[in-house]
């Protein structure tokens, strides 16, 4: 029997072209509800001209893609650059627009708040954020069902971009905030359950585990292999694909490289994306001259090949939610090397798929990576289980639970 539709209001605090793994995810999200037929109202950052010209030529999937379907329609909020990171969003305050006027029009059957935390202005510390909870005085007008969706590790985030001094301030009021955050919403999703298990312990309210955050397993596939960013360069090469920024670690691999480099001769770390540290990274790159490449941001065929071609994927952060690119590495076939964090442990099975090494410890990380380069037997055995392992978090797998959920939820009311 065939359900009914719903109409699903979704506002999110990333979108094209703010290139994140929050802005692909809402973009596969919005696409796959309405290839089922659901009503879609995005409700999304506005792009302007006090953001870098370089954020608006990224070649992203975007509106113009979902315009060609009737039941989809957006509103752009308007947004001025975070105070840390000009080239990511945050939403201005709630006197310049309103999230009830916006709902009250379209009359969802539920409410989708993708990142609230950001939404709400918490990364610019309320400094020109929104100032209060998404959705949560229309929920509280018309009983409209509401559910939050985690990201990101607010929390780690805030530790590294405060500083340890001005966190361990904040560290005995961090509970009264995340159950402040969390009990205005039906339900609070989590994609780790263990993420699921930290932020209950920091008093979160109403919050479960949903498998919501997949991948393409048909467009991240070994096959990529025939893309070749660097043709005729056949290094062993290690690669990170991310965000150039503090809390992604990237810093860290320059300290774990020497020894790698040292037992494996002509490696080659590439490094692909772009954010604040940027620049730092491409300076450290020099002293190994073209041992390390800083390729900046990719997109398309080519990132596809970069995964595929790959012979190790690595991660250095220890604040990752259910990593995207993580994930797009094994579905490429790409064993993993990572640091220990609360969702590695869910990705990555040890000697399987690849290994997880200690956090701070790039002796450690280093011989991880080693042993996989200097077994063919054991890397071939881990990219064919990468991908194996993976193809539970196919985009149409998660999808399906999701709107599952969606409907159980609706249901409720």
């Amino acid at each position: 029997m065939k359900k009914t539709s719903l109409r699903v209001a979704i506002i999110t605090s990333l979108y094209a072209p703010f290139l994140a793994g929050v802005s692909i995810a809402v973009h596969q999200r919005v696409r796959w509800l309405l290839e089922q037929g659901h009503e879609v109202f995005l409700i999304h950052p506005e792009f302007n001209d006090k953001f870098p010209k370089k954020v608006a030529s990224r070649a992203m999937p975007g509106l113009d893609e979902l315009k060609a379907f009737s039941k989809f329609s957006s509103y752009q909020f308007p947004t001025e650059p975070l105070i840390f990171y000009k080239s990511l969003p945050q939403p201005l305050s709630y006197k310049h627009w309103s999230d009830t006027e916006l709902l009250e029009q379209f009359k969802p059957d539920i409410v989708v708040v993708e990142e609230a935390p950001q939404m709400r202005g918490v990364y610019s510390c309320y400094l020109q954020g929104y100032g209060r909870p998404l959705a949560s005085e229309y929920a509280k007008l018309t009983g409209t069902p509401t559910i939050s969706l985690f990201h990101t590790d607010i929390v780690s985030y805030l530790k590294y971009y405060l500083g340890n001094q001005i966190f361990s301030l904040l560290r005995p009021i961090i509970p009264a905030l995340v159950k402040q955050s969390s009990e205005v919403y039906d339900v609070n999703f989590f994609p780790s359950r263990q993420q699921l298990a930290r932020y209950q312990s920091l008093n979160s309210q109403r919050s479960e585990y949903l498998p919501y955050q997949g991948i393409d397993c048909q467009k991240f596939h070994p096959k990529n292999i025939a893309h070749n960013p660097i043709p005729n360069d056949n290094r062993p090469t290690i690669l990170f694909v991310g965000r150039i920024a503090a809390e992604k670690s990237v810093v860290d691999l320059f300290d774990a490289f020497p020894l790698i480099a040292a037992k494996i001769p002509n490696v080659h770390l590439v490094i692909v994306g772009g954010g604040p540290q940027e620049e730092e990274i491409r300076h450290r790159a020099k002293k190994f001259a073209s041992d390390v490449t800083v390729w900046g941001e990719s997109y398309g065929n080519e990132l596809l090949g970069w995964y595929a071609q790959a012979d190790i994927f690595v991660n250095p952060s220890v604040t990752e939610n259910f990593c995207t690119t993580t994930n797009e590495a094994l579905a490429s076939g790409t064993p993993v090397v990572a640091v220990k964090a609360t969702s590695t442990v869910e990705q990555i099975s040890p000697g399987v798929n690849g290994f997880l090494a200690e956090p701070n410890n790039p002796a450690d990380f280093a011989d991880k990576v080693v042993s996989i380069l200097q077994n063919p037997t054991l890397k071939a055995e881990m990219s064919r289980q990468a991908r194996n392992l993976i193809m539970e978090y196919d985009w149409p797998v998660c999808m399906q639970k999701f709107e599952d959920k969606l409907y159980e939820i609706v249901g409720r009311t």
